[in-house]
């Protein structure tokens, strides 16, 4: 029992420590003690944590190699020109803008991960509305919301899918063929409601501020991004770790923009975030030290088996509703254990759940969290009830849309 209230303590700390960040420290400050006051206490030996680790070590690396890569495509112009691609579509149209933000967004997500959207794709999305003279919130929100639902459709498209993603026994292409109907339904659904939730500010007039800008295609970056991408399905197939194909796409762009002197070593490592990985691998430690005592036994009983539909809808309302109460990292290291012997479409259900249901609160994610620190230096005001509000209205019927169509998509196509 003792252990089990070290465990939780630690867990709650670490969480409250990300969200809140006292002294704006980052996250590993207090994540890295926490997890080894677990260890001391004795509530996961070193053996386990060295197991652990092992386990997490090459998603930390793609992690790192996606990050560094994403860094580089923005020093390349990538998201200026997404920036100037979407002012020159909407035309002074607010609805046309959303549309545009919807689609670069999502493929944004599933390419590079969430972190770009979040990090490199908000601030643009910033300056776009305001060049045009439109409204921010729509777009702004939408950028929020795509961050973790367009997350759905590779296994590099956001951490929790590559937590998951060797449970699954599946190769990247077939995971992405599985969750690409799911993909789309969700966001088809996040859409249709963001176009009638936001009709006021997107039919008030659009003001431009600025003439609009030629578009300058980064080709070098995207042709390397194109290529990493078919390096990942490539080395899925060969049974090699995708991370060595991000590393060698963040390789290629490194080698140019150190070359060219764009950037430096030291650049190149904060792109990485030690910290940041150094708090994935301290609350995986945690989070393994709670489920051995006692979350394990107690989210068995809850998650149901099997792959009939009544199972993945209620596995998948479990991962939601489980993300939301302790972040869907914590959510998905401790469901995809439990999930994994019903089989790989049990735990494409659990991502959904992980990834769909951040939306319904700020403490769902840390992109989330992110995000609303983004938008707070841009000076816009996000209100609870009204983040809360939209949440309500897109998540249960994107979560329940996209867990119907995983299940169409494993009948047609299988695991």
């Amino acid at each position: 029992m003792l252990l089990t209230a070290v465990s939780v303590v630690a867990l709650v700390l670490v969480l409250v420590c990300a969200v809140v960040r006292p002294f704006r420290w980052p996250e590993a400050v207090f994540a890295v003690p926490l997890a080894g006051v677990v260890v001391g206490a004795g509530a996961l030996s070193v053996a386990d944590v060295g197991d652990e680790v092992a386990r997490l070590g090459p998603v930390v690396g793609f992690l790192a190699a996606v990050l560094v890569l994403a860094k580089l495509c923005a020093d390349e112009g990538l998201f200026h020109a997404c920036g100037t691609w979407m002012a020159r579509w909407a035309h002074r149209r607010p609805r046309r803008l959303l549309g545009a933000v919807f689609g670069l967004a999502s493929l944004i997500t599933a390419a590079l991960s969430l972190d770009a959207t979040v990090v490199l794709l908000t601030p643009v999305v910033f300056a776009t509305a305001a060049r045009m003279g439109a409204r921010p919130k729509p777009h702004v929100y939408a950028s929020a919301h795509l961050s973790n639902t367009a997350s759905l459709l590779l296994p590099v498209s956001n951490l929790t899918n590559l937590l998951a993603f060797a449970a699954t026994g599946l190769t990247f292409t077939r995971f992405a063929l599985l969750m690409f109907l799911p993909w789309v339904v969700a966001i088809g659904v996040e859409y249709l409601v963001f176009r009638r939730f936001f009709a006021r500010d997107l039919d008030a007039p659009a003001t431009p501020v600025a003439p609009e800008e030629p578009v300058e295609v980064p080709l070098f970056a995207l042709v390397t991004v194109g290529a990493t991408l078919a390096g990942f399905a490539l080395a899925s197939g060969l049974g090699i770790d995708p991370a060595w194909a991000a590393a060698a796409g963040a390789a290629v762009l490194a080698v140019r923009a150190l070359a060219r002197r764009r950037t430096t070593p030291l650049a190149l490592l904060r792109a990485a975030d030690p910290l940041f990985l150094a708090f994935v691998l301290a609350l995986g430690v945690v989070v393994r030290a709670v489920v051995d005592n006692g979350l394990g036994d107690a989210l068995d009983g809850l998650l149901p088996d099997g792959t009939a539909l009544p199972a993945l809808l209620a596995t998948a309302a479990v991962a939601a509703l489980l993300a939301n109460l302790i972040n869907n990292l914590p959510a998905v290291l401790a469901l995809v254990p439990l999930a994994a012997p019903s089989g790989p479409g049990a735990v494409l259900a659990v991502l959904l759940g992980v990834n769909i249901g951040p939306n319904l609160t700020y403490a769902g994610s840390l992109a989330t969290l992110l995000w609303r620190r983004i938008a707070h230096r841009h000076d816009h005001e996000v209100e609870l009830r009204e983040f809360t509000l939209l949440g309500l209205l897109t998540v249960p019927g994107a979560l329940l849309a996209a867990t119907v169509a995983l299940w169409l998509s494993l009948r047609v196509i299988g695991t």
